[in-house]
């Protein structure tokens, strides 16, 4: 058989190393379409002149578009046969992705376990984006619920792997000769600095946008993502195609610039989960909670940990209920460090 029907549960085996296709070249032209299928407005990703007045040789890609381009690079071998996508940790930025850059993504299979129902299992694996010169830009654990092609097939051993809470401030990688000591806090469109945030202190980001479903095929087909329930809408019971849960981060994060301006680089992500599915129509809001600050060794530098989420309604800084699971309205709930000036 020619085509590729995607992998099963049981065709992964752990310590696998999955080498993934097809090599991208980075352009503008992708900075310009992720400007405009999400309202990112980041100084830093916008103007070549004030990332050069950071210490930047220009404007890099932004760090949502570099992982939605890895990440679409292990849907095929991955996620193509996914349930969900159920959760990240460990990421971590290592280095910007620049126009010109060239692209290839890895993944090595760390976790399998069968769920009870014999049916399906989860799957983690750590994925590795590399640039041109063999450098990893990007690295992350995701583990996905998969479908098993023959419910027959014999078990694997389960082994779930042990991963870290949160990146560790002092693991942050912040990008050679970023100084924020000149910022332009005008044209960053807020004066909020680093010590102005406080440990718990939470922020409705206020702003709403009603997700439609050309734009976020769109979105998904240019970080060429063949995940099936996506476009294919005979291929959930309910007929709606489901909304890339990147799409979801990306529209949450630039969301976030109303009272986040300022945090203008993600170099780690901590955690996250997709709580409840997201379809067209929906019109996603999002707060924020400051979880923790730290001080980097870059001049000017500061970091914030923080939690992101994205709902369809509700009231805000709701999360779960009082049986612990997360509330119908929330989509998204993200933990990540961003650079901030001091």
């Amino acid at each position: 058989m020619k085509t590729n029907p995607g992998r099963f549960f049981e065709d992964y085996t752990l310590g696998e190393v999955i080498p993934h296709a097809v090599p991208r070249t980075v352009t503008a032209g992708e900075r310009a379409l992720y400007h405009a299928l999400y309202p990112a407005r980041g100084a830093l990703y916008s103007s070549d002149e004030f990332a050069r007045a950071c210490g930047l040789p220009g404007s890099p890609i932004d760090d949502l578009a570099a992982f939605h381009l890895v990440f679409g690079k292990t849907v095929p071998d991955i996620s193509l046969n996914a349930v969900a996508n159920l959760g990240y940790a460990e990421g971590r930025w290592l280095a910007p992705v620049w126009p010109g850059d060239t692209l290839t993504a890895r993944s090595t299979v760390i976790g399998l376990k069968q769920n009870s129902n014999g049916k399906t299992g989860v799957v983690w694996v750590r994925t590795e984006g590399l640039n041109q010169y063999g450098a990893i830009i990007l690295s992350y654990v995701r583990w996905v619920m998969v479908r098993k092609g023959n419910p027959e097939a014999p078990a694997p051993e389960t082994v779930v792997p042990e991963l870290s809470d949160a990146v560790a401030a002092g693991d942050l990688a912040v990008p050679e000769g970023l100084d924020f000591t000149g910022y332009d806090f005008a044209q960053a469109g807020e004066p909020h600095a680093w010590g102005d945030y406080d440990v718990g202190e939470r922020i409705d980001h206020v702003d709403g946008s009603t997700v439609e479903e050309a734009e976020h095929m769109l979105a998904t087909r240019l970080w060429q993502n063949t995940a099936k329930v996506h476009f294919d809408a005979t291929f959930r019971p309910d007929g709606q195609r489901l909304i890339y849960g990147g799409h979801v981060i990306s529209m949450a994060r630039a969301l976030s610039f109303n009272g986040l301006a300022n945090a203008q680089m993600i170099v780690a992500l901590n955690g996250g989960a997709h709580a409840n599915p997201c379809f067209s129509g929906t019109t996603i809001k999002a707060w924020s909670e400051v979880l923790d600050r730290a001080e980097t060794s870059a001049p000017g530098v500061g970091a914030l940990r923080l939690r992101l989420v994205a709902t369809s309604g509700g009231e805000p800084f709701t999360l779960r209920g009082e049986d612990g699971k997360y509330l119908s309205h929330v989509l998204l709930d993200l933990d990540y460090w961003a650079l901030v000036p001091r």
